[in-house]
């Protein structure tokens, strides 16, 4: 398996245009989320295996009442992937199917 293709600035913007909440901050796409605690915490368990599942992980930064998420391909230098948007769009599923639990 080879290194993944590195998007270029405009491949990177016309992806962030379908992902609301996510910047770009150099070579990686980040978006934080309002969250409470608990229910971060069982998002964190979802990425974690989906991402082991499709072998390409986030950088998650969990806080008291936010979760952070980093995304870009460690294969291909630090840059930015098509496997980053995909794993941008998985997040952002993951944590609002989290959001809607009860957490009481």
């Amino acid at each position: 398996m080879g290194v993944p293709r590195v998007l270029s600035d405009e491949e990177i913007a016309e992806n962030l245009a379908e992902l609301p909440g996510w910047e770009r901050k150099g070579d990686e796409i980040t978006r934080t989320y309002e969250i409470r605690y608990h229910a971060a915490v069982a998002a964190i368990v979802t990425i974690a295996d989906r991402s082991r599942r499709i072998q390409h992980h986030a950088d998650l930064d969990l806080r008291i009442d936010h979760l952070r998420a980093t995304v870009t391909t460690h294969d291909a230098g630090h840059r930015l992937t098509a496997a980053d948007f995909d794993l941008a769009h998985r997040i952002d599923a993951i944590v609002a199917a989290h959001q809607a639990l009860p957490l009481d």
